[in-house]
């Protein structure tokens, strides 16, 4: 939008440039002509068109670099000694573009034809032809218009490159802090949760040798160790799945259908469509919303069976997750980080997600992935 908006200040800036060169080469053209011949009339419309076309500088350089540079040596020839002001500002446009060659050779063509088109005038001998031509167009004027597009095109590459840079030392930054946590969380949690895990697996282990019945409580401490490490786990994945690293994408998905069914929930996994490439992004996208789900559905859903789809389509990778928990229209669930997670992965890609209750019952999570878009 900002943009669109730029686009046309600069059009208008443009117009406004060519109009005013126009005008002012006509007016100089004017005061030095009366006359209404043929000849006379070429040469206005020779100043004018000059001008005029410099209102398309940005989008054909060379063009307009051209188009002034013959209308500038038309109106010498035509007997108008008027300076070639035009073809300055095509040379300042063209050399900004970065067109240095073009520039210098359509420059020295114009240079040689000047004194040409004085002498095919009629009106001047060869000394004056050459000293008009020099007037009409001074080297060292030719040469400051060049060098000051040079430099602008110059000062804007290195802005660009800049810009480069800096988007790179943020991405940078940002995978070393988000190695530094994951470091943090592995030396500061693993220990005490493995401690926690096995003391409780331990008691349990012994409480049932002697025939003792086990506390409630202590079977809880050892449900909430074994999940623990289990997201500790996926969370240290999740922070070192950069890519520096061989990242998780569709060909790991079979491998978490596989875990979710020794965990004693029954999923299967089903592919339709064409199988083809998807750029790594969506890869690694579609793992975590199948991993969340799978995780949110195996310890909150209180399912029996869950199915995982994933349709290949031409422009879109589709992703369904269903499940046959407690979930219903009237008692939905409070969404968590989890799904919060998943929303803005999909919605980074330029997709959409849309996680529910189903009408008979249960959860279902679908995704849609743009192919094209994110690659």
């Amino acid at each position: 939008m900002n943009k669109g908006r730029f686009r046309v200040r600069a059009g208008g800036r443009d117009w406004l440039i060519a109009v005013g060169v126009a005008a002012a080469l006509l007016v100089t053209g004017l005061s030095g002509h009366h006359s209404a011949t043929g000849l006379n009339l070429l040469g206005y419309v020779l100043l004018a068109v000059g001008g005029l076309a410099l209102a398309a500088g940005r989008r054909a350089p060379v063009a307009v670099l051209a188009v002034t540079g013959l209308c500038a040596v038309g109106y010498q020839a035509a007997g108008f000694d008027v300076a070639a002001v035009a073809f300055l500002f095509a040379v300042y446009a063209a050399m900004r573009a970065g067109h240095r060659i073009v520039t210098v050779v359509v420059s020295v063509a114009v240079l040689a034809a000047l004194p040409l088109a004085a002498l095919v005038s009629g009106l001047h001998d060869t000394g004056e032809a050459f000293a008009q031509a020099r007037g009409a167009l001074q080297i060292a004027w030719l040469i400051a218009a060049g060098a000051a597009g040079e430099a602008l095109r110059q000062a804007e590459q290195r802005a660009d490159e800049a810009e480069r840079t800096r988007e790179e030392t943020a991405r940078r930054r940002a995978d070393e802090e988000r190695l530094h946590i994951a470091r943090e969380l592995h030396d500061s949690l693993t220990h005490q949760i493995s401690v926690i895990k096995v003391q409780s697996e331990v008691a349990v282990h012994v409480a049932r040798k002697r025939g003792q019945p086990v506390p409630e409580a202590l079977l809880a401490i050892r449900e909430a160790g074994r999940e623990a490490s289990r997201e500790l786990r996926a969370t240290l994945e999740a922070l070192r799945d950069d890519d520096t690293t061989p990242p998780h994408g569709l060909d790991h998905v079979p491998d978490l259908v596989e875990r979710a069914g020794k965990s004693g929930l029954e999923a299967t996994l089903t592919i339709e469509g064409q199988r083809h490439d998807v750029p790594t992004a969506v890869g690694r996208t579609a793992y975590r919303v199948v991993q969340e789900s799978l995780t949110n559905i195996s310890r909150h859903a209180d399912a029996g069976t869950a199915s995982v789809h994933i349709n290949y389509r031409p422009d879109t990778l589709a992703i369904r997750i269903d499940d046959d928990g407690k979930a219903t229209p009237d008692s939905a669930p409070e969404p968590g980080i989890g799904l919060l997670g998943m929303r803005e992965r999909v919605a980074a890609l330029g997709g959409r997600l849309r996680a529910e209750p189903r009408s008979e019952g249960g959860f279902t999570v679908q995704a849609e992935l743009p192919v094209e878009r994110a690659s």
